[in-house]
């Protein structure tokens, strides 16, 4: 398992880097184990930095990193972390894919941050595996994948491979693993180092609470929003969502011209287009399965809708985001 304790020192940990990767994300897994050495005075980890070819490579910030190896020279590796970032779907070098496979098949452990499961289950190594992607992700990611087994926690382990969201959840997932292969004393010092109140476990959410991410605390209006974010494919009537928290339409009208300055129907209609502009930037679904996915009964009438709340088609916004 990922978690075992390591049978020599230091042990060493790839990061390939794809562009436009997460550099936070990056950063919060390589940190951790910067200052588990520091705070152990042993040498527990080495890291290695990789691209394909060898070149540098920029992250989505477009700072540029220089590699120490090339995917042919990077050498013997204990585990093996993939680094993504938004524009994971633009990733189809077979290199990568291969290259992940050699090294899961010489027993080197697999994973990936922030959006590296999507390059995972590309190369056809999540299969019978929980796993985890940025919330952002992660409906497409289901669409893509409905096969696998993904998640909405902070991190997974299962087995030899393991996944994480991105920004820092990535540091949460390395202070479980150094707590785990070397003492939750050595993971308590690595995490206050790092100004941490806690050490958040795997199940913690990646998004903040409703109530907190809209700014609003009206208990019956969470409740018909979350309602609302459950049933994106097959969206409820005005009336059910109403009688599911036990209003009328009139309060429910009431609620959301008070507190979001517009109707329901406006607001379910604005979370649905939302979502299908992730899964169009995010999958390769076709027009039709996006509009089916986000509760659109036809294409011509969900082109209609995006139009006129974006300002242009379903077919441009493809188009923008394969630029």
């Amino acid at each position: 398992m990922f978690t075992d304790p390591p049978t020599s020192l230091p042990q060493v940990i790839g990061f390939i880097l794809v562009p436009n990767f997460s550099m936070i994300a990056f950063s919060s897994a390589v940190e951790p184990l910067r200052s588990a050495n520091r705070m152990s005075g042993r040498d527990l980890y080495e890291w290695r930095i990789i691209t394909i070819d060898g070149n540098p490579v920029a992250a989505s910030s477009g700072l540029k990193f220089i590699p120490d190896y090339s995917s042919d020279t990077a050498g013997k590796l204990d585990a093996l972390v993939v680094c993504a970032g938004a524009e994971v779907t633009h990733v189809k070098d077979d290199k990568i894919f291969a290259f992940l496979r050699r090294q899961e098949r010489s027993g080197v452990k697999v994973g990936g941050i922030c959006t590296g499961a999507h390059i995972l289950a590309r190369a056809g190594l999540l299969n019978d595996k929980r796993c985890t992607i940025h919330w952002e992700n992660l409906p497409g990611f289901q669409e893509e994948f409905p096969e696998l087994d993904a998640r909405s926690d902070l991190f997974e382990i299962d087995g030899d491979r393991f996944t994480c969201a991105g920004g820092t959840a990535a540091l949460d997932m390395m202070l479980h693993l150094i707590s785990r292969q070397h003492g939750a004393e050595i993971g308590r010092a690595v995490a206050e180092q790092f100004i941490l109140d806690r050490i958040r476990e795997n199940h913690d959410k990646q998004r903040m609470e409703l109530r907190a991410r809209l700014g609003i605390s009206h208990p019956k209006l969470i409740q018909v929003i979350a309602e609302m974010e459950q049933s994106i494919e097959e969206p409820l009537s005005q009336i059910e969502l109403a009688q599911a928290s036990n209003l009328s339409t009139r309060q429910l009208e009431r609620l959301f011209r008070k507190y979001l300055g517009c109707t329901p129907t406006r607001y379910y209609l604005m979370m649905r287009l939302e979502r299908a502009r992730q899964l169009l930037a995010q999958t390769s679904m076709s027009i039709l399965s996006v509009a089916l996915a986000c509760g659109f009964v036809s294409a011509s009438h969900f082109s209609k809708c995006y139009r006129e709340y974006f300002g242009r088609t379903p077919r441009a916004e493809r188009a923008q985001s394969e630029t």
